[in-house]
């Protein structure tokens, strides 16, 4: 059974002994610096913290860690604080230490012919890719929130993405890890093997973890080439089907060209330019959904743009896509990017939301925008749905805004009810309640339900195993036993 036992506040002693191993940059205990490190980015969760500890490298933190378990204090990792699900923040007991490995954060070394990266957790996701880019190569995991998130929240959420159509998730991406275990004892898999069957692959372990099982502290990443040539589109369409058939023309022609495919529904895009600035949609007149498609290849010659024409040009025939702009420059491509990434930031502008973010098998998409948008808007009168996401992947994010002068806190109460709402319908569609942002604090409770029996049993065995005093990110993933 995961242990729910309650954790020992940090003592005076524990925290001088902290202070005295990582020094005056390395723990945080004024209230007014840690109260940043309690609340996270969609401020559905306020918690406390006795101290925040930022430790310079694996051996201190090991180091750190182990005091605080002999201590019995529970320990929350928290990375660039995006999570979407309150995975990152503490509870508000005032108990919990947050530890942040801010400061681990070199690029150790890229090797150029294997295509990897050797990275520590606390290197921004866009500053990861900045280094692949300065050495002809790509990191192609991409997210919104890149300039902020860090690699080891990144892996411990095996975060998804734009480009996880063509690449694959997080996962994907792992060669090797070195993790920093709930003990303080340091499990070293810094391999760069595409090949390795000895035994478990436990590094798959940690990854996707939310940080319940310990402390990714560096990892060893699949690059690829960079690509040559890339080209970016923005169509209008009618609806989540005609975006299929569009996705599956492209795919059809050369699936290793399609980069992203992202869909956007009419409302939501609507909301970008209204409220947005420097958002403006570049046709001529707005439609009740878009799709914005992303080719790159990095062969040579190849001609991008006589592709992307080319199936569009079919599409238009077809009447599939109405109109359609592609980006002449560098400038233009991520002004269509734009229009995408700002999707939650004006979702957050026009009020209240409650965020789904789901997957179903890519073919059943425009049911689930179709009978989820019905039956919230049969829940509550005057709810703004405003889907958008990686439909190339099947993952949606089913956002619904508040109504219109509806008093935000009456909606939030809700929310368990509008999830519920999607989550009945995305079940029924044979698809997963958290397809890239994790389960955190918000979800754990969906869990029993949804991965009960012998999946659920069996998730407990390996935190009992690792963790066995539930000391890592106690609030995180799993429900209270019992």
């Amino acid at each position: 059974m995961t242990a729910p036992q309650s954790s020992a506040p940090p003592t005076a002693d524990l925290l001088a002994r902290l202070a005295a191993l990582l020094g005056p940059s390395g723990i945080l205990t004024d209230s007014s610096d840690i109260a940043p490190y309690c609340t996270d980015w969609r401020s559905l969760y306020h918690g406390r913290a006795a101290a925040v500890l930022r430790p310079a490298g694996t051996a201190e933190l090991a180091q750190a860690v182990a005091l605080c378990a002999e201590a019995g204090v529970a320990m929350v990792p928290q990375g660039g604080n995006t999570s979407m699900v309150g995975g990152a923040t503490p509870d508000e007991s005032g108990r919990d230490i947050v530890v942040c490995l801010s400061r681990m954060n070199r690029v150790r070394r890229i090797d150029p012919l294997d295509h990897t990266m050797e990275i520590e957790a606390g290197v921004t996701l866009k500053a990861a890719q900045d280094a692949a880019r300065d050495a002809g190569l790509m990191l192609p995991l991409s997210i919104s929130s890149e300039g902020s998130a860090q690699i080891g929240g990144v892996l411990a959420t095996n975060a998804g993405g734009n480009n996880t159509v063509r690449y694959g998730n997080a996962r994907e991406l792992v060669l090797g890890l070195e993790v920093v275990l709930p003990d303080g004892s340091v499990f070293n898999g810094l391999r760069r093997l595409r090949k390795d069957n000895t035994g478990y692959a436990l590094r798959q372990l940690f990854v996707g973890s939310e940080g319940t099982l310990g402390f990714i502290t560096s990892a060893i990443l699949q690059l690829q080439p960079q690509p040559r040539a890339v080209e970016a589109a923005l169509c209008a369409v009618a609806d989540a089907s005609a975006a299929l058939t569009l996705f599956a023309a492209f795919r059809d022609q050369d699936p290793a060209l399609i980069q992203a495919f992202e869909y956007m529904s009419g409302a939501g895009m609507e909301l970008v330019t209204r409220l947005v600035p420097g958002a403006s949609l570049p046709l001529a007149e707005a439609a009740p959904a878009y799709v914005l498609v992303e080719l790159a290849t990095p062969r040579r010659n190849a001609d991008l743009r006589a592709a992307l024409e080319d199936v569009l040009a079919g599409m238009f025939e077809a009447g599939t896509v109405s109109d359609a702009v592609i980006a002449e420059s560098e400038g233009q491509r991520l002004a269509l990017w734009k229009l995408r990434e700002e999707h939650a930031e004006a979702q957050r502008r026009a009020g209240a939301s409650v965020k789904n973010d789901v997957s179903v098998p890519v073919s059943r998409v425009p049911e689930l925008i179709d009978r989820a948008s019905a039956a919230c808007a049969a829940l509550i009168p005057g709810i703004r749905p405003a889907p958008f996401g990686h439909i190339g992947d099947g993952n949606i994010h089913f956002n619904l805004v508040q109504p219109e002068g509806m008093d935000p806190a009456d909606f939030l109460a809700q929310d368990h009810r509008i999830m519920d709402t999607v989550a009945a319908i995305v079940r029924e569609l044979d698809g997963s309640f958290s397809a890239e942002h994790g389960v955190g604090r918000l979800k754990p409770y969906m869990m029993p339900d949804w991965r009960g029996d012998a999946e659920l049993a069996t998730m407990r065995r390996i935190k009992d195993a690792i963790d066995p005093h539930g000391l890592m990110n106690p609030a995180t993933l799993f429900p209270p036993a019992g």
